[in-house]
């Protein structure tokens, strides 16, 4: 086995290359959330409305959650490596929870630009944070049975779908935290609301087998043993994908069918479900991660220069661009002649702030926004790389 440093700086550039290339993806979703004229009246993956450009412009970014939170547990695993398992427990626990309050503090208030957080959202962060701290409190267990537990949330969970299929099924709080949820609204005092977007027991699996596959990317592996790891574990995934898939019965609680034409019944195919994330969701969506792994440990130039700038800035990025496409919004928002006193008329009716249902713009628009947003923190993002890079001893740069 190979225990060449330059090696392994390798690996984990392509791990900081990938997480950064669904960062910049994740933002074209949210650009188009916010800017693209049907947004909030109709699902771009509803195959009787969609065009195929607007549900690969939608099913593109579904690669991002899940890569993200695989990544992650990749990056638990290598830091197991300089960590003792007591320092790895405080430190994942403590930054669970600090991504929790991130993302109903800071994040909540990105999304709705709303000061008094009458709606705080449960999103992404929210689920990387709460798995961090529950990952916190099993790392000491031994890795097989870390796998196995992974394998079984991951492979299980839908079975879930069965009682939930019932025509008199209600969801509760708790089911709809640890499973069922989809902006599932409780109050939490008057006029206070918590939306429900991420139910996390699904993505906690996938958050441990992403740690227990970071075992490929330390120096006991070649990087063409590693190479070959990956394109057999991609090709295996996606194969499982397409077999499971095509028998239509488990797997995925909404099954495809013949459409009008082969494209959109592969369309129909590939609509898998998001949230919860569905074992056929992870199945294709990380196979293709993982065989993007394959491909970049070998590619190193000035574009994947470009995206790990993001990937080492990823939370960093995650804040500055809610903010910055919110703000773009409100801008427009008040181009198109509205008032502010409108703005707070409307929320009541929406929550998040400058946002109304029906108005927006085309596609090309959103696009041309998208690009904007990126080059626009790519600088501040850089500059944020070099200052951790150069400030290492600053514990709370760990954080962000």
């Amino acid at each position: 086995m190979s225990n060449n440093p330059a090696q392994l700086q390798k690996r984990i550039d392509s791990i900081d290359i990938l997480r950064g290339i669904v960062m910049v993806i994740m933002a074209l979703d949210h650009v188009r959330d916010f800017m693209h004229q049907p947004a909030e009246l109709d699902d771009p993956l509803n195959l009787l409305t969609t065009t195929p450009i607007l549900y690969f412009t939608r099913w593109i970014t579904h690669l991002c959650a899940p890569t993200f939170v695989f990544l992650s547990g990749v990056s638990i695993y290598l830091q197991s490596l300089r960590k003792t398992k007591a320092q790895l427990s405080s430190f994942l626990i403590k930054r669970g929870f600090w991504l929790i309050f991130v993302e109903c503090v800071i994040i909540s208030l990105a999304f709705t630009f709303n000061p008094f957080y009458n709606f705080i959202l449960l999103q992404v962060i929210w689920a990387i944070g709460i798995s961090m701290v529950i990952l916190g409190l099993l790392i000491r267990l031994p890795y097989k049975v870390m796998l196995i537990l992974g394998l079984i949330i991951v492979f299980g969970h839908n079975l879930l779908d069965i009682p939930e299929s019932k025509p008199d099924f209600k969801a509760g709080f708790w089911w709809d935290l640890l499973h069922h949820g989809f902006f599932a609204p409780y109050t939490i005092w008057k006029d206070h609301l918590i939306g429900i977007m991420y139910p996390f027991v699904p993505w906690t699996g996938l958050m441990i087998l992403g740690y227990c596959a970071g075992i490929f990317f330390t120096a006991e592996y070649s990087s063409e043993q590693r190479r070959k790891i990956l394109l057999r574990l991609s090709l295996s995934i996606l194969t499982f994908f397409v077999v499971v898939r095509f028998i239509n019965v488990y797997g995925d609680p909404h099954p495809w069918s013949v459409q009008k034409n082969g494209l959109y019944t592969f369309l129909s195919f590939m609509k898998v479900h998001k949230y919860p994330p569905s074992l056929m969701y992870m199945c294709a969506t990380i196979g293709i991660s993982i065989m993007a792994l394959y491909f970049l440990e070998r590619i190193q130039n000035k574009v994947t220069d470009f995206f790990r700038v993001f990937g080492r800035t990823a939370l960093f990025y995650y804040i500055l661009h809610f903010y910055l496409i919110h703000t773009i919004c409100a801008i427009l928002f008040f181009t198109r002649g509205h008032s502010f006193e409108f703005a707070i008329t409307a929320a009541k009716q929406n929550p998040f702030l400058f946002l109304i249902p029906g108005e927006g713009y085309s596609l090309g628009i959103v696009y041309l926004i998208w690009a904007f947003v990126i080059i626009s923190l790519y600088p501040i993002c850089k500059w944020y790389d070099q200052y951790k890079t150069d400030h290492k001893e600053k514990w709370w740069l760990s954080y962000l």
